[in-house]
């Protein structure tokens, strides 16, 4: 399967800003891959790997997606400080709304707990600069308001969810 060799073996990526897949939801996982193959989100490798696939291939491929085991949290529960901040803002934000309070999203909302720190910081950075465009403009809404200091705390916490 070639989606393991760059999110890792049973999919938990070990690739610095590459996602973990494990744990998707095939309906997310069917939504992304269609973005990609349309090139209505961009990364170029990704693209180029959904280009030419049948709607059919792109649902087996959601399906082995959500078949995979979620990933674990890091051995190192947090610096708990910084996980009370975190959890502060992602309450404020009402991250745990969409994203369900352990994070482990559901149907077209992506499973975010656990997920690799410098991919959610990565990702959610991208969502407030309108760099990257979901099929909704839900996330860049809700970090408008959001500081980088609290988008690298939340990226620390949900990493860390437990």
């Amino acid at each position: 399967m070639p989606c393991l060799s760059c999110h890792g073996e049973h999919g938990t990526s070990a690739t610095d800003n590459t996602p973990s897949l494990g744990g998707q939801q095939a309906p997310y996982a069917l939504i992304q891959l269609y973005m990609f193959r349309e090139k209505l989100r961009v990364a170029s490798p990704m693209n180029d790997m959904a280009n030419g696939l049948s709607d059919d291939d792109l649902r087996a491929f959601s399906d082995f997606i959500a078949t995979l085991p979620k990933p674990q949290p890091p051995e190192d529960a947090g610096d708990g400080a910084r996980m009370a901040r975190a959890q502060a803002a992602a309450a404020k934000n009402h991250c745990n709304s969409c994203h369900k309070p352990d994070y482990s999203g559901g149907d077209n909302v992506p499973r975010i707990a656990d997920q690799r720190e410098d991919y959610l910081k990565k990702t959610l950075t991208e969502y407030k600069d309108n760099t990257r465009h979901g099929y909704d403009g839900t996330m860049a809404e809700v970090l408008q308001p959001v500081s980088a200091d609290e988008i690298a705390d939340l990226a620390y916490y949900i990493a860390r969810v437990r």
